[in-house]
């Protein structure tokens, strides 16, 4: 169905995003009741981690969204392959949410079961911020990520959280790591959204910040750098085969998201056409329900 010169789709919440093969396992783990079929998922999660190779943008995706899903299933399955690089991966990241100690413990053997994976670092990465360690800790296990994969797409995000106003840094921090990753990263390296990304956090707390800054707010996307990144979005990230990285999509909702907030919902039609309703939580949560607050926005393009 197309309106106002794109075509729209039914909105889902989609942690999987476009990767197909993933989205058929998630569907699998979900309906997998009783020993049988949950020896049927292990073997259907071990194959699709296998076979992502070392594409270490995709696995990090896959592990991460896996470990949300079944984090019984990667319990079980550490448990009976308690050395399998595959399996301690996901252990690492299963374990992020109850137990970030525990996560690092296991990442460490993680980490030496397949030396050449940032996965198990970028675990650890995101317990030390969970534990709200000391910056020179976490200096550490970026080092290890960065020489493994220097454009690592959550490795930035877990940084650019830590170093926020509402977590251990602040506003210059936050400015000094972007403009020192800006300065260097490739236009298609999977990190290409991290300063939009960056900016979109900061308009989120200028609105809810109930001060001067919220009063201004309505002008913040005119302004010349946040309207340099929206242009350089919708120049770069709409050529055909661009962007490829495992989360192309929720980058793509993200600049819909701004550009819808920018008054510049002409541009954001085709970028919404490119996201196909594949729905990810933030940045559409800030407005409520993030599938309605979606097709509301997409319904202005």
């Amino acid at each position: 169905m197309v309106f106002f010169g794109h075509k729209r789709y039914a909105p889902r919440l989609a942690p999987e995003l476009d990767d197909v093969p993933l989205g058929r396992v998630l569907r699998s783990i979900a309906a997998a009741r009783g020993p049988g079929p949950q020896d049927l998922a292990i073997a259907q999660v071990e194959r699709l981690l296998r076979e992502t190779g070392d594409d270490w943008d995709r696995r990090c995706h896959r592990v991460s969204v896996l470990a949300q899903a079944a984090p019984a299933l990667a319990r079980g399955w550490h448990g009976r392959r308690p050395r399998d690089p595959d399996a301690l991966a996901l252990a690492t990241w299963s374990e992020l949410a109850s137990d970030p100690r525990g996560a690092l413990a296991i990442c460490r053997a993680a980490a030496d079961a397949r030396p050449a994976d940032p996965t198990p670092w970028v675990g650890a990465l995101a317990a030390l911020r969970l534990l709200g360690r000391p910056s020179s800790e976490l200096a550490l296990v970026w080092q290890e990520i960065r020489a493994r994969d220097p454009w690592h797409r959550e490795a930035h995000l877990q940084i650019l959280g830590y170093l926020s106003p509402e977590e251990q840094g602040s506003q210059a921090a936050l400015r000094d790591f972007l403009d020192d990753a800006v300065a260097v990263m490739p236009w298609d390296a999977p990190t290409a959204c991290l300063p939009l990304t960056a900016a979109v956090r900061q308009y989120h707390r200028e609105r809810s910040s109930g001060g001067i800054q919220a009063l201004g707010v309505s002008r913040y996307w005119s302004q010349p750098h946040t309207a340099r990144l929206l242009d350089q979005g919708t120049a770069d990230w709409l050529q055909p085969g661009h962007p490829r990285h495992a989360a192309a999509v929720a980058d793509l909702g993200t600049l819909a998201y701004a550009l819808v907030r920018a008054g510049r919902s002409g541009d954001a039609g085709p970028v919404f056409s490119l996201v196909g309703g594949l729905v990810t939580p933030w940045p559409w949560n800030y407005e409520g329900d993030p599938e309605e607050c979606y097709t509301d926005y997409s319904g202005r393009g």
